[in-house]
């Protein structure tokens, strides 16, 4: 058996000697790691982690047009299972610092809550991890029965290039395999318990353009106005649903971002009228699949009379779903025995690097509350640091079964 289930007993007071959420939250807090930076945040990691015992490489990862980006991969154990626990330590600009309460690389504490650029997006579940992972080798020692990997990138943020896919790649490489993990992005809506994603909707984005003749508005016989067949293609696009949803994942949505002619004259017909639009789309539809269907659909529209170019984006985020099983259950239940709360499966939200890792292997992804990520005073709640880490550490005892340990908790 590759994990058991979840212990009937309380994970009990924290193991001496281990640092606490919170303070390892407020250190990664103070490292200013926006995208691409690693800030000292990499750093802080890699001294935790190889104190505990684990071997840690940082490999530096580049792309032509991109910045460098700088890596952690950590491993401790070499018997299976496997588990993968994922994140990254970079975060999007402050913003207006004036406009924050408190400084946003500070992890200044105010009445319960823990405030910094990262506290839920998502330094503070990296920290709630680590917290986890110190006080379970602390008691069960390095022999656990399995082993732990940490894969942090410094790219999630920022273009996705030289962070996860290729960390990921580069662990290929060296033989490293997994079985599953959990990442650890903010899922929660409201309160911490309330959702697992045990997937994501893939993202599309396209420009349609639609060519004309430019005239003067009065000779309209000696020009060809794209507008009107903008909206004519743009309409057979929207007549009709892409599809009807799924089980586990709501239906697709075109949604256009953008629509430009660029015409500052109001006496001239213009050449081109454009479109920008973006689809979130589910598993039914793969980039390629659905790009026939605009192009059908545009095609059906345009007869012989309107011209157009579609300009459809290259994307690495396509639909995936990691299927209810055993392993979702125990996390489940680790969420449900701490919190109370029952966590709706969901594959709502953006695009994650669980996108990445979902060819790895299994991935869920849960963490803190996501109300105030990339805003303005982001914060986190101290006792949803240490109820989250509570919740991971009823998952690695529920993974890593020892008789002898659970015993000794009992």
């Amino acid at each position: 058996m590759l994990y058991g289930s979840v212990p009937a007993v309380n994970p009990g007071p924290p193991v001496p000697n281990t640092p606490s959420p919170l303070a390892l939250t407020q250190g990664l807090i103070r490292c200013p790691s926006v995208t691409p930076a690693e800030g000292g945040a990499l750093s802080l990691l890699a001294d935790l982690l190889g104190a505990a015992g684990f071997s840690v490489e940082r490999p530096v990862f580049s792309e032509p047009g991109t910045p460098d980006v700088e890596n952690l991969y950590a491993r401790i154990g070499t018997a299976g299972p496997c588990l993968l626990l994922a994140g990254h330590t970079d975060v999007v600009p402050p913003g207006d610092l004036a406009a924050w309460r408190h400084d946003p690389f500070g992890g200044v504490v105010e009445e319960g809550e823990v405030h910094g650029r990262g506290a839920v997006d998502m330094k503070g579940g990296i920290a709630c991890l680590a917290a986890a992972i110190l006080a379970f080798l602390a008691e069960r020692g390095p022999d656990f029965g399995g082993s732990i990997a940490f894969l942090i990138t410094g790219d999630e943020e920022g273009p996705a290039v030289n962070g996860t896919v290729k960390l990921l790649a580069w662990a290929r490489q060296k033989g490293e395999r997994f079985d599953h993990c959990i990442l650890a992005e903010p899922t929660n809506p409201d309160r911490l318990g309330d959702m697992i994603k045990i997937g994501r909707r893939g993202s599309l984005t396209a420009a349609l353009t639609v060519h004309g003749v430019q005239g003067h508005v009065a000779y309209p016989h000696r020009a060809e106005n794209p507008i009107p067949g903008l909206i004519r293609l743009a309409g057979a696009l929207l007549a009709a649903p892409l599809d009807a949803g799924t089980a586990h994942f709501d239906a697709s949505n075109l949604e256009f971002t953008t629509v430009d002619v660029g015409n500052p004259a109001s006496n001239v017909i213009p050449a081109e009228a454009r479109a920008v639009f973006n689809i979130r789309f589910n598993d039914l539809w793969t980039p390629a699949t659905l790009e026939a269907e605009l192009r059908r659909r545009l095609d059906a529209a345009a007869g012989n009379a309107v011209r157009y170019t579609l300009a459809v984006q290259p994307t690495n985020a396509v639909a995936f779903l990691t299927q209810p099983d055993p392993f979702v259950d125990l996390v489940t239940a680790a969420i449900e025995a701490e919190t109370g709360r029952r966590p709706a499966l969901s594959t709502t939200g953006g695009t994650s690097d669980a996108r990445f890792i979902k060819d790895a292997c299994p991935v869920i992804e849960f963490g803190l509350v996501g109300q105030t990520m990339h805003q303005i005073d982001e914060r986190a709640a101290l006792a949803d640091l240490d109820r989250l880490t509570a919740i991971f550490r009823r998952v690695l005892d529920a993974y890593f079964p020892g008789d002898a340990a659970l015993q000794k908790r009992a």
